[in-house]
């Protein structure tokens, strides 16, 4: 989480106040000391551009190296979301 706020330019304050939570409680969902509600953790990802799922892999701690997100998740967190209309399903 850290390397995808910090690839987005933002301070644990610019994006606690985003998420409307204190910074206090953000640096402390950034180093693992206490887990993000569901809600809090989408917040985060829409913020930081980053798929949620990327935000949860990283928590479990299945990066190649620690604070250094594989290949494909720096790729994620960085690009914008493609539309893929192949992808969609009618309703």
């Amino acid at each position: 989480m850290t390397w995808a706020r910090e690839k987005a330019g933002l301070t644990k304050r610019a994006l606690a106040s985003r998420l409307g939570i204190s910074e206090q409680l953000m640096g402390e969902i950034e180093s693992g000391w206490r887990s993000a509600t569901p809600a809090n953790l989408m917040k985060i990802a829409d913020a930081l551009n980053c798929p949620l799922v990327v935000l949860e892999r990283k928590r479990s701690g299945t990066t190649s190296s620690p604070g250094i997100p594989s290949p494909l998740a720096a790729e994620a967190c960085t690009n914008p979301p493609l539309h893929r209309p192949d992808l969609e399903t009618p309703c």
